[in-house]
């Protein structure tokens, strides 16, 4: 049976950072389709105006790329309605239930600070908001596996469990997606992709900026809360996992799941942690901060198909470039039958995924050179894709999750064993390691993987 489709959409933190720099886009993009002819109620604490509120949705439209259709410009904005109150006030719900009129299956999305989450969670449920309805929640899922599990619990008390969205922006990007039909549409990867043929398996998520001003988020929660925990995890689930028995979104976070519950728990020899210079300066920032701005990890999946096989995970803020890729380094050939073709004298052959900027798969092969001798050079073999017209990530997500499509989001018990996995080194760990900025890093990190040659660094300056 389709699930039924959202009829209004609810917007809890319409005044904040993420509402103008990531949802009034998506909210227009949607529209621009055809996706958007439902009401959109924003609520926040602030006393605007609806006038207000337009011009701070219009700032947004047209820092984000324009308006090049006023049709659709002017239909979302004749959409929007604002609602000002405490969300500890019972009054707040019953404004929004009165602005809501005949619309029974409102999605409420709630674009708020994750202290937030349980308040209007419970005063939806109090207001008899939640029947039939969706809730859209914007990451982190909980800071720990406590509070990740009190917060699926006190979720679930309200909303069932397939109304519940855990929004990872991550999980929409195409290039994203691109690695799970990658993987199991083509033939040729899977009899190498296994503990037997690869050596070791990084991944990259780098950004050449700093905290951007966010130094009090950045303070509670840290690069290993913020990224690696959530979007490099999400990664290697769609690498890790088995194939799913179909195409079916359940038979696919099954599988992921299963990921999450084989890492090995991570212990704090594991794990680097580096704070970029000059960190401590940063507005609301504590002068001896000890929060990671970078976090390096070394990972191990005891599953039958990766036993042994070492992963690392990398992300930082002011990198040498801004970059996501993974690099699946393959295992040298049983035989050294050609001298220039073992590890001591260049890599073995590797499989690369570009995820950004662009999106690109690469593999890389020895080819020999003219002449007599046998030496040669490694080569890719490289493949880029981009397709004009793609959907953003929260354009697609914000549109999934109001058709009841839960295939891009998380579930719950990947979400608690992901926490699972971090959880002993959220507070047992090394201190912070200083880097300067637009390096690679602290380096403890290049320690960290030297038994298996090294970090490959992304080249965003490659030919497209």
């Amino acid at each position: 049976m389709a699930a039924s489709h959202s009829d209004a959409v609810v917007l809890f933190g319409v005044t904040g950072d993420l509402a103008h720099k990531m949802i009034f886009p998506a909210l227009y993009a949607m529209a621009k389709r055809g996706n958007l002819k439902v009401p959109v109620i924003g609520v926040a604490f602030p006393k605007w105006s609806l006038a207000r509120l337009r011009k701070r949705v219009t700032d947004s439209i047209k820092r984000s790329g324009g308006i090049d259709n006023k049709r659709a410009f002017h239909d979302l904005l004749s959409q929007f309605q604002y609602i000002s109150g405490d969300y500890k006030d019972p009054e707040t719900f019953t404004a929004i239930k009165k602005a809501l009129g005949s619309a029974r299956r409102p999605a409420h999305y709630l674009a708020i600070p994750p202290s937030l989450f349980e308040t209007v969670i419970k005063g939806l449920g109090a207001a008899n908001l939640a029947e039939h309805a969706r809730v859209i929640v914007e990451k982190p899922f909980g800071r720990d596996l406590a509070s990740a599990r009190e917060l699926n619990r006190v979720a679930q008390t309200v909303f069932p469990q397939d109304s519940i969205f855990r929004i990872d922006h991550f999980l929409g990007k195409e290039a994203i997606m691109n690695i799970l039909y990658f993987r199991f549409a083509n033939s040729f990867l899977e009899p190498i992709w296994n503990r037997n043929y690869v050596a070791s398996v990084q991944v990259t998520l780098s950004e050449e900026i700093g905290v951007d001003g966010r130094g009090a988020f950045y303070e509670t929660a840290g690069c290993l809360r913020d990224v690696v925990e959530n979007h490099l995890f999400q990664v290697v689930a769609l690498l890790a996992m088995e194939p799913p028995a179909d195409r079916d979104f359940g038979a696919v976070h099954s599988e992921k799941a299963k990921v999450f519950e084989a890492m090995r728990s991570l212990k704090s020899d594991d794990l680097v942690r580096g704070q970029y210079a000059g960190y401590r300066k940063e507005p609301d920032v504590a002068k001896n901060s000890d929060v990671e701005t970078y976090c390096a990890l070394r990972l191990f999946i005891d599953s039958w198909r990766w036993a042994g096989v070492p992963w690392y995970l990398r992300s930082g803020k002011y990198l040498a470039e801004t970059a996501t890729e993974v690099l699946v380094e393959l295992k040298p050939p049983p035989q050294k039958l050609f001298a220039d073709s073992s590890p001591a004298t260049g890599k073995a052959n590797h499989l690369r995924f570009r995820l950004s900027p662009g999106s690109a798969v690469a593999l890389a092969a020895r080819v020999k050179r003219a002449g007599k001798e046998f030496v040669g050079d490694q080569r890719e073999l490289y493949l880029f894709e981009e397709q004009p017209g793609e959907e953003a990530p929260y354009e697609r997500l914000l549109t999934d999750a109001m058709a009841g499509d839960g295939a891009l989001f998380t579930r719950e018990d990947a979400v608690e064993a992901a926490w699972a996995v971090v959880d002993p080194v959220l507070r047992n760990h090394h201190r912070v390691r200083p880097y300067k900025r637009h390096s690679w890093g602290p380096k403890a990190a290049d320690a960290l993987i030297a038994s298996d040659g090294g970090w490959h660094n992304p080249n965003v300056r490659e030919p497209s």
